[in-house]
């Protein structure tokens, strides 16, 4: 297959993004897997900021971490994504290249407890404001669940009304598959 699925199509926005020693975001911890893509991406002079309400997540993310001996690239905090500019320290304003955020529930956890649209679109407009030009924000929106459909309506109408002299964005997604595929919405900032 030539197009890409959608994970591997939000990891080669990141790539183009992010360079050894840059700040990234993980606005999402899950299972640490972006997390741990994004510490190897921004090596050993870079650093990475995760965030997760749920401690399992932080959890499994720092066992990940530990195991691939990346935990001294990787901050993680156990609070919503939407504290990411206080979270971040001030003299990194304006030098955040990447940021990811997998919406919806963790894999393999609680499904009752899933990210919500006001707290999301409060972490992608601190991130607008807190980036480098070019730095990229992904969001990959699973909404096969109820919770999912109310989030995906609410970011798709506040990532339409962002000002096109701020940032690009994009959607990507397949159109012809069953069962709600994930897709993902891309935010490029701009000078």
């Amino acid at each position: 297959m030539k197009v890409k699925q959608i994970l591997p199509f939000a990891r080669n926005l990141l790539e183009a993004a992010c360079s050894p020693g840059d700040i990234v975001v993980d606005g999402t911890l899950g299972n640490g897997h972006d997390t741990e893509f994004l510490a190897r991406l921004v090596g050993p002079n870079g650093h990475v900021y995760g965030f997760d309400i749920q401690e399992q997540a932080i959890v499994n993310t720092e066992d990940r971490l530990i195991e691939q001996g990346l935990t001294s690239m990787v901050t993680l905090f156990q609070h919503g994504h939407e504290k990411v500019k206080e979270s971040i320290p001030t003299h990194l304003h304006g030098k955040v290249t990447g940021a990811i955020f997998n919406l919806g529930y963790l894999p393999g956890g609680d499904k009752s407890i899933v990210t919500k649209p006001l707290t999301t679109i409060s972490a992608i407009d601190q991130l607008l404001n807190i980036m480098a030009v070019e730095g990229i924000i992904v969001l990959v929106i699973y909404h096969g669940h109820p919770e999912g459909v109310i989030e995906r309506d609410a970011i798709i109408k506040h990532v339409k009304s962002i000002d096109q002299k701020l940032a690009y964005v994009i959607q990507y997604g397949f159109i012809n598959q069953n069962n709600h595929p994930p897709f993902i919405i891309a935010i490029e900032k701009r000078d």
